[in-house]
């Protein structure tokens, strides 16, 4: 196998996973989470989103958990941003970096942004241009590469399009997401050998959902082909409110040991990361499912048992 010697993951667990939980979580909760990250070894965490409230009750506290982390100089702190005004809030609280999104299909667009594409790209153009003039990176997330809940599977073509208007604008990276767990790693290497006839690689990260367990075989694929970006949640935190039954994002954790036993370097600790995600998982008030929790989880319940014989 053609494999990196190296990958970089970045976190999305406190924005893409907490966005969508029921349960409110308390913003020192959020702070204390992030902090967690923070040392953890990660280079990149996207802490909150600045939509509007009423649109992510979750993230309304997203200027104040933003302002309250400790922030470690060597990472990215990013936040989602829909449009100009959010772009102002995070700018007031010193983002490092602005991610704006986009949806391949049109009627996914809709009912995410209840825009059209066409509609949703000059407003997505301003925030890109008002952030490089405010000298910070502009990443771009593609939403369902793959697969959309209204109109089923989704042409290269079609992702193409929205990828060179993301570029077009600006951005420097674009996360591809298949957004509702679908995608297989056939259409994986058929949407990349596509993208790669107009772009390098190296601009590109992949955002699985592991709704069918087949997003480590995906993120397989997509190292194959070179690709050495990746988003995760820990725990599996995460889903899509406009896709039912959509589940979480392919786990930190599971990643960190696939690329971990793979040879592939990464800088980020196991302990660390699985320390954050049973801390988030009490917070939230129910059990995550990714494989490493539940082995640690397991391995927890075996030393609990054998300190009750112990003399």
């Amino acid at each position: 196998m053609n494999l990196p010697r190296q990958v970089v993951m970045k976190e999305v667990g406190p924005r893409d996973g907490l966005q969508n939980e029921k349960q409110k979580i308390l913003t020192e909760d959020k702070i204390s989470f992030i902090n967690q990250l923070s040392e953890s070894g990660l280079k990149y965490i996207e802490v909150t989103s600045f939509v509007h409230p009423e649109w992510i009750p979750q993230l309304a506290d997203a200027k104040d958990v933003l302002q309250s982390i400790k922030r470690n100089q060597t990472i990215t702190y990013a936040a989602l941003v829909p449009n100009m005004r959010g772009l102002i809030r995070a700018l007031e609280v010193e983002v490092d970096e602005v991610s704006v999104f986009l949806s391949a299909s049109e009627t996914h667009n809709k009912n995410n942004i209840n825009k059209t594409i066409d509609e949703t790209i000059p407003i997505l153009k301003e925030v890109v241009q008002e952030a490089i003039k405010a000298n910070r990176s502009v990443r771009g997330y593609v939403s369902t590469v793959i697969g959309c809940p209204y109109e089923g599977y989704i042409e290269p073509e079609q992702v193409l399009k929205v990828v060179d208007a993301l570029f077009n604008m600006g951005v420097t990276e674009v996360s591809l997401g298949d957004t509702i767990g679908v995608a297989v790693p056939t259409q994986v290497e058929k949407l990349l050998a596509r993208l790669f006839n107009e772009y390098p690689p190296n601009v590109f990260a992949m955002h699985f959902h592991d709704t069918r367990g087949t997003a480590l075989a995906n993120i397989v694929k997509s190292l194959e082909m070179g690709i050495t970006i990746f988003d995760s949640s820990v725990g599996g935190l995460g889903g899509c409110p406009y896709a039912k039954g959509a589940t979480g994002n392919v786990a930190t954790e599971d990643l960190l040991y696939l690329l971990t036993e793979m040879g592939i370097e990464t800088g980020v600790n196991m302990e660390a990361i699985l320390a954050s995600a049973f801390f988030i998982e009490e917070k939230i008030g129910r059990k995550l499912g990714s494989k490493q929790l539940e082995i640690a989880r397991g391995k927890r319940g075996l030393a609990h048992s054998d300190s009750k014989h112990t003399v």
